[in-house]
């Protein structure tokens, strides 16, 4: 039987082993190498632009709802106000009427808002910030109970968000207060970031699928799915928009959020699109991203050439190794053997060995990179506070200039009349002031210097809390902040004095912005010895405000901060304590009866007074 088969064995050894064949193989894997290489591509691109599609779409979502409910609470605060509960006592008298008006234009300036109104029940205006009309919407609004809506502006073509507060008398309606906000602002800053980015677009419709807001102009008020001519006829007769219905987008009624659907509109040069939707339910609206797929096809396209090029190199391999294999099969069977043993070692020890190397380079650079990023953050932590500090210390250097100009033009007219004494004064208030600008600039010079942090020595903490105070000396003083010091003045600790006094001036001006407003603004810094001496903690202590316990748990998490938009990093605490954990302590916060302690431990070099 096996005799029988060797036969047929040998001759299909021998198309095998043919040319024609390999080069079939080849062009078999080309085409696999194609085919495979397009997919996964695709299929890779489509999922990582699905990915920052949903974090933009979350992002987008947060954006609108936070100006939205920006100013959630305001028709009800002013509905307590004694001059809005006057109006409802008398509706009908102009003088009520007059005040409630002056009362709510100057709330309306200082809140941001476009128009704040009073109305009856059924939609008459009682008083108003300016005289505008009211919406058509809100009859129907009131009458359906609704606590907010939208409305188009009919003048600029923009959407209004209209926020309603029932006003109450014993039990019955009186009347309503009206919020108008425009959200032509943030609907601008999408139609920006549109057109620098053309590879997505943002819709926000309402609950009649009609697109209220777009960061494509010509896409506004148009229909995500289809609407048939009774619906148009229907959505143009509500009067809740200012122009015509616009063309159907023919977008499918629920979309996944994560992993998106592909879709092309109906729009003429479109192309194709992926689309997600993110639903808020709240206001009843409808979030969706189109997210542009040219790119992610371009890429497809490029692997799938390169999985071409892989698929023909593996075949050339193999006719190589065939060829190779044949030639050598002119050698004695034992001789093939140990050379195929021998180049296989070899092959297999230089792969490893190239990629321990490779991975070993990868991972220099990694760290490098770290290190570098880590520095270049700290140094951009650094300035971010020099740029707090800088107009008050432009105060701090033209202030001694104008002196220091009063004092030569008086010094020259002093000796003009020959009073030397004089000229002697002047001349001592003027060395006096240069000292001081000098001072100030040459702590500037060593707080904006990159810190070697390889270095540690013994710093002397007093030192280091004097610098910290009089860069921050324009802001205690314009605050008055009483600073009281408890240090000995020959305390001496581990650390690098320029990363040490980045630590005090971050913890001195979290505590001074903490005090703005209140009454009595006291700085405390103070030492208690640890460990027997070895070690020391350091206190600074403030009389703010504080913070809840739900923000002191999120304090060293980065870019997170208690102060207004604008103000503030979140990264000052985050660096302090990564900075305070190289010198080998812990920075910590802990709140107080009235204020906070932010304290950290260091390391002892000397003690040249009695125990703190």
């Amino acid at each position: 039987m096996f005799a029988a088969l060797r036969p047929r064995a040998l001759r299909l050894f021998r198309l095998l082993s043919r040319p024609g064949f390999h080069l079939f193989l080849t062009g078999a894997l080309i085409v696999l190498g194609f085919v495979l290489a397009h997919r996964l591509s695709e299929r890779s691109g489509r999922e990582e632009l699905s990915a920052v599609s949903t974090e933009r779409l979350e992002l987008y979502a947060s954006n609108l709802a936070a100006e939205l409910g920006r100013h959630a609470s305001l028709p009800s605060l002013l509905a307590i106000t004694p001059t809005v509960q006057a109006l409802m006592q008398v509706p009908d008298d102009a003088q009520a009427r007059r005040a409630a008006s002056h009362m709510l234009a100057r709330v309306n300036v200082r809140a941001g808002t476009h128009q704040i109104f009073v109305a009856t029940p059924q939609g008459q205006v009682l008083s108003a910030s300016e005289s505008l009309e009211p919406p058509a919407r809100l009859a129907e609004a009131l009458a359906q109970g609704r606590t907010h809506f939208f409305a188009a502006d009919a003048n600029t073509g923009s959407t209004d968000f209209y926020l309603l507060h029932t006003l109450r008398q014993a039990g019955h309606e009186v009347g309503v207060i009206v919020v108008r906000f425009n959200l032509a602002p943030l609907e601008a800053t999408w139609v920006d970031l549109g057109a620098r980015s053309q590879g997505e677009r943002i819709l926000v419709a309402d609950d009649q699928d009609v697109v209220i807001m777009s960061s494509v102009q010509d896409w506004k008020y148009t229909v995500l799915g289809h609407a048939d001519p009774s619906r148009r006829q229907a959505l143009q007769a509500s009067a809740r928009y200012p122009q015509a219905i616009g063309a159907d987008l023919e977008l499918p009624a629920s979309l996944e959020v994560h992993q998106g659907q592909q879709v092309k509109l109906p729009l003429p040069g479109s192309r194709p699109m992926l689309a997600q939707q993110r639903q808020i339910v709240p206001l009843g609206l409808r979030l969706v991203a189109l997210s542009d797929l040219t790119e992610v096809r371009q890429r497809a396209q490029l692997a799938a050439w390169g999985g071409a090029a892989f698929g023909a190199s593996i075949g050339l391999l193999i006719l190589y190794l065939s060829s190779r294999r044949r030639a050598l099969r002119q050698l004695t069977q034992a001789q093939a053997d140990l050379r195929q043993t021998h180049a296989q070692l070899e092959q297999l020890v230089d792969s490893r060995t190239a990629e321990l190397r490779q991975t070993n380079d990868a991972l220099k650079t990694q760290i490098a990179q770290r290190l570098q990023t880590e520095g270049e953050l700290l140094q951009a932590s650094k300035l971010a506070v020099l740029g707090q500090m800088s107009a008050g210390l432009s105060h701090e250097i033209n202030q001694p200039l104008t002196a220091l100009r009063a004092l030569a033009r008086n010094s020259m007219r002093l000796l003009e009349s020959g009073r030397q004494d004089a000229v002697a004064a002047n001349l001592q208030l003027m060395d006096d002031m240069v000292d001081r600008m000098s001072q100030i600039t040459r702590q500037l010079k060593s707080f904006a210097r990159k810190a070697d942090e390889q270095v540690s020595a013994a710093v002397p903490l007093l030192d280091s809390v004097h610098n910290a105070l009089l860069l921050l000396e324009h802001r205690s003083r314009a605050l008055d902040v009483k600073a009281q010091i408890d240090l000995p003045a020959g305390l001496r600790v581990r650390a690098e004095a320029n990363r040490l006094e980045q630590v005090l001036v971050n913890l001195f001006g979290n505590a001074i912005d903490a005090m703005q407003h209140e009454v009595e603004r006291r700085l405390r810094v103070r030492a208690v010895s640890l460990d027997a001496g070895r070690r020391v903690l350091v206190k600074v202590q403030d009389s703010g405000a504080g913070v809840s316990d739900e923000q002191l748990q999120h304090l060293f998490e980065p870019f997170f901060t208690t102060k207004p938009a604008g103000e503030g990093l979140g990264l000052g605490l985050v660096i302090s304590a990564k900075i305070v954990h190289e010198f080998g302590g812990t920075l910590r916060a802990e709140r107080l009866p009235q204020g906070m302690s932010f304290e950290f431990d260091l390391a002892v070099e000397a003690w040249e007074v009695g125990d703190v």
